[in-house]
């Protein structure tokens, strides 16, 4: 399976240049909200919330927009999504995004983009069983 991780010893400086790569990759703008990857506050300590493609999602998808490929990565089919929001309710690391200007729902697709911005290195594109 291939999915994103923060890489645990690593600290984040929450610079939000992950944040910001991911929305510009999926809605051509920098914006906090329209990001799959989002910075926390945990105890006074930044950390990076990713997908751990649980697939939480695909089951709160009355529409089966939300499926898993074959490297185990769930994806949003944007012909079939009806942008209904119950996949972003469903998410419990908050990560499922739905933009108002949208149409249809986005979710992290372990392109790597966030890891390469990442001045910290803290995150990182991984296979697992």
């Amino acid at each position: 399976m291939k999915k994103l991780t923060a890489k645990k010893g690593v600290e984040c400086m929450a610079c939000l240049s992950c944040v910001d790569a991911c929305s510009t990759a999926f809605y051509k703008e920098m914006n906090p909200a329209k990001s799959c990857v989002q910075i926390v506050d945990r105890k006074g300590v930044a950390k990076a919330m990713v997908c751990v493609q649980c697939g939480k999602c695909a089951a709160a998808c009355e529409a089966g927009a939300i499926t898993q490929n074959a490297k185990g990565v769930y994806m949003v089919n944007k012909k079939v999504c009806t942008g209904c929001g119950k996949c972003v309710e469903a998410c419990p690391f908050g990560v499922m995004v739905k933009a108002e200007d949208a149409p249809t729902a986005s979710k992290c697709t372990a392109c790597g983009i966030c890891a390469k911005a990442c001045p910290m290195d803290v995150l990182e594109v991984v296979e697992t069983e």
